[in-house]
């Protein structure tokens, strides 16, 4: 598990959220519960791309931080490893 830092800035008809240590991690949301749940899957999204890609996760950086943000917590990305299989259905033999 890496431990990534999260921002929350509220403004008028939403809430702007980015991970300050992982570059591109950005979305929003209607609510802080919105956007909370919407930077988890830009996280996820962000960090399997760059896998596949075959680049290196951005290292956790703890003492980032943004005067502007109206709210900093902790994200967590959790790396599980799975296998993609893909069933063909035979033709019936008659």
């Amino acid at each position: 598990m890496l431990t990534y830092k999260a921002m929350y800035k509220f403004f008028e008809h939403g809430v702007h959220a980015e991970v300050l240590d992982f570059p591109g991690a950005i979305t929003a949301g209607d609510t802080l519960q919105d956007a909370r749940r919407l930077l988890a899957s830009a996280l996820v999204d962000m960090a399997e791309t760059a896998l596949l890609h075959g680049e290196p996760l951005p290292p956790p950086d703890p003492s980032c931080t943004d005067p502007e943000a109206d709210v900093e917590e902790p994200i967590h990305l959790l790396l599980t490893a799975a296998s993609h299989i893909h069933v063909v259905p035979q033709m019936a033999v008659p």
